[in-house]
């Protein structure tokens, strides 16, 4: 479909936004309604979700479809992005045309250092209502200007955030991209997957690099060696598994807590053990409540992984979640909490395993045998992805037992 002329605009056209709850990964998300998040199209990833097998499904995001997209710049500088399903392809929803727009706006730096855009506290703000009309949003001094997007001057990261920039820096960047690389009218693929946090209150999520090994069978030299690099000197290589964002919400400030990429390449065994604890902790307390559903979901994960031979997930994340406002509602809500909705989700009663979820996301480095694109074909199931999974069981085990050995 590249080089096609651009849809005509339609009157069904859908408002996109950058999807405020991504915490990890550098592709931006953006969210297409409260059900789907949409992410450029990769052909590896594709082929993984064309042909999942069935026991991985309960543990990915539903495949939707594909859109496709084009960008296009009004005199003022703003850049929107106009994206249609491609009919064929398309799964589930019926197909409708996007209308994705999201501003920005050049800064006032000169020369070759000029950002494409700034996203300060009003523009935020906005997001937010847009998603969660009649709601009131938490006060942020935060401004979204450089890549240290959760550090301050000294290099330490904000403990006390209403939201998660991360998303908001990753659309930056692909914005910055497009625009740079490509004219109006060149079409642009984007899958169309399921928002996996969509039923949740207060999303809390974890985004696990998980493996020993990152790079995919197609990475130049440099960049193998990069990612080695990377694993060596973080929990990658000593427990197969290292954190790539979180956020958490603090039930006594009515704030998310959030760590990025950089923070989680910077931890020790033993620091990887009490971020994870951190991730579990609302302020409060420690939420013990969600260890035995968590421990139970990835057990049975394990479990699939070890059947699936073949597979190679490299550089794929899972992700764990959890909803931050808790079972038993002693008291009403703050106004001055953050509030997202809520669509078709079960009461707050529901089953252990309603509250919590894991799932694998980012297969663009996925191989497998019979997969269409070109790549090494391994015998036996991801033994990095499963050294990972084990060891982040038995450290939630031994948290919930009140221990602290990790293993090594």
């Amino acid at each position: 479909m590249v080089g096609q002329s651009p849809p005509c605009e339609s009157s069904s056209a859908v408002l996109l936004e950058p999807f405020v709850h991504q915490v990890g990964g550098h592709m931006s998300m953006m969210k297409y309604d409260e059900h789907t998040i949409c992410k450029p199209l990769v052909s590896q990833e594709l082929s993984f979700y064309e042909s999942l097998p069935l026991a991985m499904r309960q543990f990915t995001p539903q495949y939707k479809g594909i859109v496709s997209v084009h960008l296009k710049k009004d005199s003022l500088g703003n850049v929107t992005l106009i994206a249609s399903p491609s009919l064929d392809n398309v799964t589930g929803d019926p197909a409708v045309t996007i209308w994705h727009k999201c501003k920005w706006a050049a800064s006032t730096g000169t020369g070759g250092e000029r950002a494409l855009g700034t996203w300060s506290h009003t523009q935020v703000t906005k997001t937010f209502k847009d998603s969660c009309p009649g709601k009131k949003l938490l006060r942020t001094d935060l401004q979204y200007r450089t890549d240290s997007l959760l550090e301050d001057a000294n290099g330490n990261q904000s403990e006390r955030k209403s939201y998660n920039p991360w998303g908001l820096h990753c659309h930056r960047q692909h914005l910055n991209r497009m625009s740079s690389k490509h004219n109006e009218n060149k079409l642009h693929q984007f899958l169309l997957l399921e928002n996996v946090v969509s039923k949740y209150n207060y999303p809390c999520i974890l985004d696990l690099k998980m493996g020993t090994r990152q790079h995919g069978d197609d990475a130049s030299e440099e960049k193998k060696a990069r990612h080695i690099k990377k694993c060596e000197q973080s929990t990658s290589a000593s427990l197969g598994v290292r954190i790539c964002g979180m956020q958490v919400y603090q039930a006594d400030t009515g704030h998310f807590l959030c760590k990025d990429k950089y923070y989680g390449r910077k931890l020790s065994p033993e620091g990887f053990r009490q971020t994870l604890r951190q991730f579990l902790c609302n302020g409060n307390h420690l939420r013990m409540d969600l260890l035995e559903p968590i421990i139970l979901r990835l057990k049975a994960l394990l479990s699939v992984i070890r059947k699936q031979s073949s597979y190679r997930f490299y550089s794929s994340s899972l992700l764990i979640i959890y909803d931050g406002q808790e079972p038993k509602e002693n008291t009403a809500p703050l106004d001055n909490h953050l509030h997202f909705q809520k669509t078709n989700c079960t009461t707050s009663h529901g089953t252990h395993l309603s509250r919590v979820d894991v799932r694998m996301i980012d297969f663009a480095h996925t191989t497998f045998k019979g997969s269409k694109c070109n790549h090494t074909t391994y015998d036996g199931p991801d033994h990095g992805y499963i050294f990972g999974l084990e060891n982040l069981i038995k450290i939630l085990q031994n948290i919930s037992e009140g221990k602290r050995e990790i293993p090594m």
